[in-house]
């Protein structure tokens, strides 16, 4: 019988590519990881590592284990959504990612009404860059997140992982007509490994040229607080620039972020989940858009 806490472990692996990386997500020391790993092969009855010195691979055996591994684990979810459903309505810590601006704009109405309806829940907020939510979630450090996609950038979730789209909105270039004139500019951008920071990287790529980043700032209001103060050229979406400072002028891009409810593939019908989703959706609504 082949264990499912040896599974996950195997498909992190798939993910992650080290040891050392499955070791830090699952708050394992590397050899417990090892350990496990090799008990999995005895299970399989074959090699699914290939390991040249510190490196590891996995082999064809392994690979098909991985995607056998992912429905195995996606039917545990829905099982263990099931159950929670039996036991009544929504309970119990539910741990939220969201980047800072859904933090700042989109949950404390939602948590309002999602509290209010269901007071047995206990919502936790983590801010985390929709780069890392994939990860967060399939470790089960969150149970739902709020990530963003933007066009240029690939979505970031991956086959573990569910989404329910909830909005978009459109894109703004500060002080320029176009990206095309921002040629020359010094350009204020979010931090390297970031999905804000790829998009606007690859959207100067894209007009012709690569930006001279100056500044990496993640958070919108000082982006454009520098942007005000002549500090450079940034790109920014509609609802961190609804009440944009003196000095800053925005031109409509044909470009748009996407905002999506994220969570394990299969945990869609828990009812924590369920609930927290639909709150997010009402306080969608109401967004100035």
């Amino acid at each position: 019988m082949l264990d499912p806490r040896k599974l996950h472990l195997l498909r992190e692996l798939a993910r992650r590519g080290t040891i050392a990386a499955v070791a830090e997500a699952v708050a394992f020391t590397p050899s417990a990881v090892s350990q496990q790993l090799s008990a999995l092969e005895r299970d399989a009855g074959v090699p699914l590592l290939e390991r040249t010195g510190r490196t590891v691979a996995l082999t064809p055996a392994g690979h098909l284990l991985v995607e056998h591994a992912q429905a195995v684990l996606e039917q545990l979810e829905r099982a263990s959504a099931a159950l929670a459903a039996a036991r009544g309505g929504p309970s119990g810590p539910l741990r939220i990612g969201a980047f800072p601006t859904a933090a700042r704009v989109l949950l404390p109405p939602a948590l309002a009404d999602l509290t209010g309806a269901h007071p047995g829940l206990e919502p936790m907020i983590a801010e985390i860059d929709p780069a890392d939510v994939s990860a967060a979630l399939r470790a089960g450090e969150l149970d739902v997140a709020l990530v963003h996609e933007y066009d240029f950038v690939p979505p970031v979730t991956d086959a573990s992982i569910e989404t329910d789209p909830l909005f978009s909105e459109p894109m703004y270039l500060t002080n320029r007509a176009s990206i095309a004139a921002a040629r020359t500019d010094a350009w204020i951008a979010a931090k390297p490994g970031t999905l804000c920071h790829t998009m606007a990287i690859r959207a100067c790529q894209a007009a012709g040229f690569e930006p001279r980043v100056r500044h990496h700032i993640d958070d919108f209001d000082t982006v454009l607080a520098l942007a005000a103060a002549g500090q450079g050229v940034a790109l920014v979406p509609h609802l961190a620039a609804v009440d944009p400072p003196p000095g800053v002028r925005l031109t409509h891009l044909p470009l748009s972020r996407r905002t999506l409810a994220a969570f394990r593939r299969g945990n869609g019908a828990h009812p924590a989940i369920r609930a927290a989703v639909a709150a997010f959706q009402t306080a969608t609504a109401h967004l100035p858009l």
